[in-house]
């Protein structure tokens, strides 16, 4: 009878050491669950910061005072638009020289 009272005290107490083991192991991995949701939220909340930032960034009047003042750009209008045209060249030997820079097509000739 002694020594099942000796194994049932055994059995009792490798039983609460693996509870309390549980208990810490569960207690440990709420906090990291916490802590990750802690995190996310943080992300998420800067994540939002950024966005406002950005379309803050883009507005079209600003994109326009930047592009006058750093990139020194103006606006086009038809009195310094210069247009450019294509004339054909004349027949005779410019076309030999027009006909070696055109690129050759590469498959089937219709």
């Amino acid at each position: 009878m002694t020594r099942l009272n000796l194994v049932l005290l055994l059995a009792v107490l490798a039983s609460a050491l693996y509870l309390v083991n549980v208990q810490y192991a569960s207690r440990r991995l709420y906090t990291e669950i916490d802590r990750a949701k802690l995190d996310a939220r943080r992300i998420d909340t800067e994540r939002e910061q950024l966005q406002i930032e950005k379309r803050a960034q883009a507005t079209p009047l600003r994109v326009d005072k930047l592009a006058r003042e750093q990139l020194q750009m103006r606006v086009a209008t038809p009195a310094i638009t210069d247009y450019v045209t294509y004339a054909a060249p004349a027949s005779g030997v410019g076309e030999e020289a027009v006909a070696a820079r055109r690129p050759q097509a590469k498959g089937r000739v219709q």
